[in-house]
């Protein structure tokens, strides 16, 4: 009988799901383990093989851990609310839902192919009421909830109410956006409207003014990562930073328990470093300024406090509302051209972009220890949620300072003796102080300490402990996102009654924002509570649904909680959680935020949710590029031009590049459009006659105009060119591209935004860039494992992706090497079955036997628990030629080898088990254990030396003495020519290694 990979994995499959043999329920009689996947977008594009990665390692660890005899919970579900889902809605008109339900069709299937041992009967998709709910009805507590600093944890904001209203803020240490001071009598007199907005200054979800990335093309706010050169990755349309009306979630008063809480998890190092970095704890001093010429001043942190006699200037980031008050009417013209150039920019590119640009406020601070005036600058590279928005700049020991000093020739004060910054900064981590005033002679460690007590002595500020770590913006202008429970009287936020949940997605017209620029909830009929108050018109962000899904995972069907008492003692958290390291911080930081939440209202039983943590490296695919100038006009028109990859290398040495090659488009196609947008008089006097220039097929590489335009440009009139010129680079689908030329009619079908793409070629053809990275949709660049399947069967696919390296490592997709593991696959079915003929028997295995099967079982049980699972492919490979070899087909060698091949390649490990007369599930089998006295060898192989160069080896009983060993050695014949009537001086005898005979 051959292998037929196909028949047998839809057998299996149909047994496992009619016999419901994943569906997993409480057992208070098995330890459990509760195994998690970071769960899916459902995109149109479906898996390709870099996704099952991650599916197939906790399928190994799960269906290992079942074997060993945990009720092991593993569960699988969609997160279903996306971006790409709504602007397909927008350009077809389908709804987002009919979209999304295909898509999960789509993925089930996928899932199904492969073998995966998911409890399906626990499915959950973010997008449908019945979840979205309990979403919705923890914002609800959150909104109803502030953060006590003392007690470090949520607390009802009923219990802060009644506090204001018996002693207002008086001695109150509680996380607010701003620091408020008022009396109960005062808190008393205000009105409804006035406390609301007040107590928005400590809700746990709260509305406030933010700045965002704003598209008003698409008409909604963007993530940093939707946004690339100032315009949208989708669409390429103008994005700046607006400040809106947001709803927040108050992540950062968790800061502190998110850091201390990476003490209590089994998470790499790298990962938990990661997550401290973005959580940004420092500890310093926030130092009050004042203006010069005014009364005023300002709060500018720092954790290094023993600088200031070398602050030479200051600098506020250009959305603080300092600048405002801090710009005199001389340089205000000066100020906004500067602002306005930087809305275009997203924190990221700010933080990435090494380039120095400022502008000076016109206003001085006064150094609160010195006295010294110190101009006050605006420039990008500082950002407004980070301590105050402002800055003290030193810039003799910090490098953007020292940069931003250089170019403005601002003064460098070193504060090291000895330190040289002539050329570059200087890390003055340590040193002995000088020009510092009260500081001077002190270690850079003892001045830390001496200016803290300085400052707080003398009222010029106050010790403070500051995190990076912002709070998250709630707030998305979509159509496709979790309703929010919220409806507004007098322009106040105020909560649905939690039985009024959930509040469902309404149906819309569009899904555009309305003509008065509202979000398309805007669109939705009867969008008010019954009294009329106007619901929300916003929707949740993606990260909403899935900050809480492991809970639910946990009690799916339950309609009156998010989960159950006893579900949630039993399953407690998350044992091994396993998923990309893109979700390293944000989706990390949010789910462990809203775990900690929950646990404060005494929800959940523990406060951290994911106890292992692995993030799965990425399988890469080859990606193709595309290069897409944008010409943005001062009419506000907009012009793309796509140009071949050596035109963009020519960008790339020459940033001019660009304006001689829209000029020479321009030339070889509208002559035209060159006399509306130039102007013909203007080109004239430049010594450009257009005429000269339309008619040959050669102009494009005419020297004379390229030499002219070179000319033009070398005058610096950049600024009178009428439009900006932007650069992308842009991902492009490698199924048009073909050895890196690109299909141009296949791409101009491929989305409606390049239907009238327009090109610079390279001999007729357009040539494409290329890369080797993350494989995924976004890029373009997947292979379906679909394909592999069925040419190869999905447990060669899953054990090919465990075969090509480490977990945590990235590496290429490659399918030479399938072929290799397919091949193992039949040869461990030869040792069941010769042609038709099944030939296993019930002989006692030898000696031998045994010892191939527990080493091998010794090898996959570490390699598993280590998740090493490459090496244990190869270990099943080496066991198996092994047998082979030694002509085993032993029932007592060969069916401890299928269990332990069944958490690898569960179908034919099925089949072989039953096939040995078993009649339950392998699912089922007890793990093998390795019995080491199987290992242990009768005889040692030991290299005889002659002064440390071996000369032959002896093969001597593994148990022999020592003494008996160096006998044998020395009356060896081979040690008797060597010796040739000498006597050793010295014989060294290592027990089961080596012999040393020193002459």
């Amino acid at each position: 009988m051959e292998y037929n990979f196909r028949e047998i994995e839809q057998k299996w499959q149909a047994y496992w799901k009619n016999n419901s043999t994943y569906k997993t329920d409480i057992d208070q009689n098995k330890p459990k383990y509760y195994v998690l996947d970071m769960f899916p977008y459902p995109s149109g594009a479906g898996l390709h093989v870099g996704h099952p990665l991650g599916y197939i390692a906790s399928d190994i660890f799960s269906r290992y851990k079942r074997l060993k005899g945990f009720n092991v919970l593993h569960p699988m579900g969609y997160d279903a609310y996306g971006l790409p889902a709504e602007q397909y809605a927008i350009q077809t008109g389908q709804h987002p839902a009919v979209t999304t339900k295909k898509n999960i069709a789509r993925y089930r299937e996928q899932l199904d192919k492969i073998g995966f041992c998911y409890d399906w009967s626990r499915e959950i998709r973010t997008c449908e009421p019945d979840y979205y709910k309990w979403t919705q009805w923890a914002f609800i507590q959150m909104f109803n909830s502030y953060f006590c600093n003392d007690e470090q944890q949520a607390r009802p904001i009923a219990e802060l109410v009644e506090v204001f209203e018996q002693q207002g803020t008086k001695d109150l240490n509680i996380a607010c956006t701003v620091e408020l001071s008022f009396t109960a009598d005062e808190w008393k007199s205000k009105t409804e409207k006035e406390q609301q907005e007040i107590l928005l200054n400590y809700r746990i979800a709260y509305l406030a003014d933010l700045k965002v990335n704003w598209c008003p093309a698409l008409g909604t706010v963007l993530a940093n990562d939707e946004v690339s050169e100032g315009v949208s990755v989708r669409g390429g349309h103008p994005v700046e930073q607006r400040v809106m009306r947001q709803w927040s979630l108050r992540v950062s008063a968790y800061a502190q328990r998110l850091l201390d809480g990476l003490n209590t998890v089994e998470w790499t190092d790298s990962l938990t470093e990661t997550q401290k970095n973005w959580i940004g704890r420092s500890e310093g001093a926030e130092l009050r300024f004042k203006i010069k010429g005014q009364d005023f001043d300002f709060e500018v942190f720092t954790t290094r406090a023993d600088t200031i006699y070398g602050v030479t200037f200051m600098v506020l980031a250009p959305e603080s509302e300092l600048v405002k008050q801090l710009t005199t009417p001389e340089q205000a013209t000066e100020v906004q051209n500067y602002l306005d150039a930087t809305k275009k920019r997203t924190e990221r590119e700010r933080l990435a972009d090494r380039r120095v640009t400022g502008v000076f406020s016109g206003s001085y601070a006064i150094n609160p220890v010195s006295g010294t005036e110190i101009p006050v600058w605006i420039s990008d590279y500082v950002l407004a949620g980070y301590g105050t928005g402002a800055i003290m700049a030193v810039p003799a020991h910090d490098s953007r300072d020292y940069a931003f000093a250089k170019h403005f020739d601002l003064p460098i004060i070193p504060l090291i003796e000895g330190c040289d910054v002539s050329e570059e900064s200087f890390d003055a981590k340590e040193g002995i102080m000088m020009n510092s005033g009260f500081l001077n002679g002190l270690t850079v460690k003892e001045a830390i300490a001496k200016a803290k007590t300085y400052i707080a002595e003398n009222k010029l500020g106050r010790v403070k402990v500051n995190f990076r770590l912002r709070d998250a913006i709630f707030s998305r202008q979509r159509y496709w996102g979790e309703p929010f429970p919220v409806y507004y009287k007098d322009d106040m936020p105020y909560m649905l009654d939690e039985s009024r949940l959930p509040l469902e997605l309404p149906e819309v017209d569009k899904f555009l924002p309305t003509e008065k620029g509202e979000p398309p909830l805007g669109r939705a009929k009867n969008w008010h509570t019954e009294d009329n108050f106007p619901l929300e018109l916003c929707t949740m962000p993606g990260f909403a649904g899935s900050s809480a899904y492991y809970l639910r995972y946990m009690d799916p069907k339950n309609d009156k909680a998010l989960v159950s008492k006893e579900a949630n003692e039993y399953w407690r958290n998350v044992d091994l959680y396993i998923g990309g390291t893109e979700h390293a911080t944000g989706h990390l930081i949010y789910s462990r935020f809203w775990n900690k939440f929950l646990f404060d209202l005494g929800l959940v039983c523990e406060d951290e949710p994911f106890k292992k943590l692995i993030n799965q490296g990425m399988i890469q695919g080859r990606s193709n590029f595309v290069y897409r100038i944008l010409f943005v006009f001062k009419s506000g028109d907009r012009q793309s031009l796509f140009i071949s990859q050596k035109y963009y290398d020519e960008i790339e040495k020459n940033p001019l590049y660009p304006f001689p090659l829209k000029l020479k488009y321009w030339f070889d196609n509208t002559r035209l459009e060159i006399e509306n947008q130039l102007g013909k008089s203007y080109l004239l006097e430049k010594g450009v006659n257009i005429n000269d220039y339309y008619s040959t097929e050669d102009r494009i590489n005419n020297k004379d105009l390229e030499t002219t335009i070179e000319e033009i440009l070398s005058e610096d009139i950049n600024d009178e060119l009428p439009f900006d010129v932007i650069i992308q680079k842009l991902h492009v689908d490698v199924n048009i591209v073909s050895n890196d030329i690109l299909d141009l009619d296949k791409f101009k079908a491929w989305m409606p935004d390049y239907a009238n793409a327009e090109f610079i070629l390279e001999d007729g053809k357009y040539t494409c860039g290329w890369a080797v990275e993350k494989m995924s949709k976004s890029m373009y660049n997947v292979v379906n494992p679909d394909d592999i399947v069925e040419k190869f069967g999905a447990d060669t696919l899953r054990l090919y992706e465990m075969f090509l390296g480490p977990l945590e490592q990235s590496k290429p997709w490659d399918t030479n090497g399938i072929d290799g593991v397919h091949r193992f696959l039949k040869r461990l079915w030869s040792l069941f079955y010769k042609a038709e003929e099944f030939i296993v028997t019930d002989e006692v295995p030898t000696a031998e036997e045994l010892k191939t099967l527990h080493k091998t079982i010794k090898k996959i049980t570490f390699d598993i628990e280590n998740f090493s699972y490459n090496t244990s492919v190869s270990a099943f490979m080496i066991c198996v030629n092994e047998l082979f070899t030694l002509k085993c087909s032993k029932k007592a060698i060969l069916e401890p080898l299928a269990i332990l091949l069944a958490p690898f390649a569960p179908h034919i490990a099925e089949e072989l088990y039953h096939a040995l007369g078993n009649t339950q599930t392998v699912c089922d089998a007890t793990f093998p254990v390795c019995n080491e006295d199987y290992l242990k060898e009768s005889a040692v192989k030991y290299p005889i030396s002659f002064n440390g160069k071996v000369r032959f080896t002896l093969e001597l009983p593994a148990d022999m003495s020592k003494e008996d060993v160096e006998k044998t050695a020395l009356s060896n014949e081979q040690t008797l020519k060597q010796l040739a009537g000498q006597a050793p001086k010295k014989v060294i005898v290592v027990p089961g290694k080596i012999v040393n005979i020193v002459l």
